[in-house]
């Protein structure tokens, strides 16, 4: 079993966090509602549980609110697997990649995305995808059977959604270890100032106000948040327990691509997402406590 050093541990979950928002960034595209809505998939919420569902299969409601934890099941429900009678998950992935594609060449620009660093950047991430496991990471394993685009900005953000649905598998696990339920988990990630801002979790999760309240209530008694609603010691160290054990579940992709390969793919995906980035590639005001 490999075992990650402290200072390793970082450096792959640094990698992580600048591939994983390049993969989201279709999901707050135009270019997705529009090419999805070109099929019949006109809901917000029906789109995105479509889109990121599709490498599944038809499946049922039960799977998606199982592999994406934090939805309350009768939003998807409510899409779902009816959004399968209107597109089937060929098609959306299909539409996806249209999507994908042109969100890319809007944030990015051709240039950057016909780089020889582009090409770079996608062979190094899919490196790392070569040590990545299908066991218990069913939303990985659905997407590594897709085949690998041919452009090398689709194969670069193919290796970033795999290596993000690889982590995340990896994160519910430890989330169930933690006995954090989902809109716990939600809540305690709200409190690090890392996490989406109430507004929006509120609009997309399916979950209420005062849902969102019990689960506070419920982290008071545990002591992992205050009166106030910041975490105390033992949530700030129940939040760190949890990102270090995600890093352990997470840890092959990034020992296999070595040291200086991590460093090189960090340093190339920084550029690609701060670019995204000052082109609007989020709102503003999506990360943060505010409600």
């Amino acid at each position: 079993m490999t075992t990650a050093s402290p200072s390793g541990a970082r450096a792959a979950r640094h990698c992580h966090n600048v591939l994983n928002p390049f993969h989201s960034t279709h999901y707050f595209s135009p270019d997705l509602g529009k090419e999805l809505a070109a099929v019949g998939i006109t809901d917000r919420s029906a789109a995105y549980f479509a889109a990121r569902a599709a490498a599944l299969g038809a499946v049922g409601a039960g799977t998606v609110t199982a592999t994406f934890y934090n939805f309350k099941h009768e939003l998807v429900a409510r899409h779902v697997p009816a959004v399968w009678r209107t597109a089937s998950p060929e098609t959306v992935l299909a539409a996806r990649a249209r999507a994908v594609d042109a969100t890319l060449r809007r944030l990015l620009g051709d240039e950057i995305l016909a780089s020889p660093e582009m090409a770079e950047a996608a062979g190094l991430a899919l490196r790392a995808t070569e040590a990545c496991t299908r066991h218990a990471r069913p939303l990985y394993a659905a997407h590594a059977d897709l085949p690998v685009p041919e452009e090398p900005h689709l194969a670069y953000w193919h290796a970033a959604t795999l290596l993000r649905e690889h982590r995340g598998d990896g994160h519910l696990a430890a989330l169930l270890a933690a006995d954090l339920d989902p809109v716990e988990a939600l809540v305690s990630h709200v409190a690090t100032g890392k996490g989406m801002a109430p507004k929006w979790l509120l609009a997309t999760r399916g979950w209420t106000t005062e849902e969102f309240d019990a689960a506070a209530d419920r982290l008071r008694e545990r002591k992992v948040l205050d009166a106030a609603g910041e975490l105390t010691e033992p949530g700030v160290a129940l939040r760190r327990d949890l990102e270090a054990e995600t890093d352990r579940l997470d840890r092959e992709p990034y020992a296999h691509l070595g040291e200086s390969g991590v460093a090189r793919l960090t340093e190339l995906a920084t550029g690609f997402i701060g670019t995204a980035l000052a082109a609007g590639a989020f709102p503003a005001d999506l990360i943060g406590k505010a409600a």
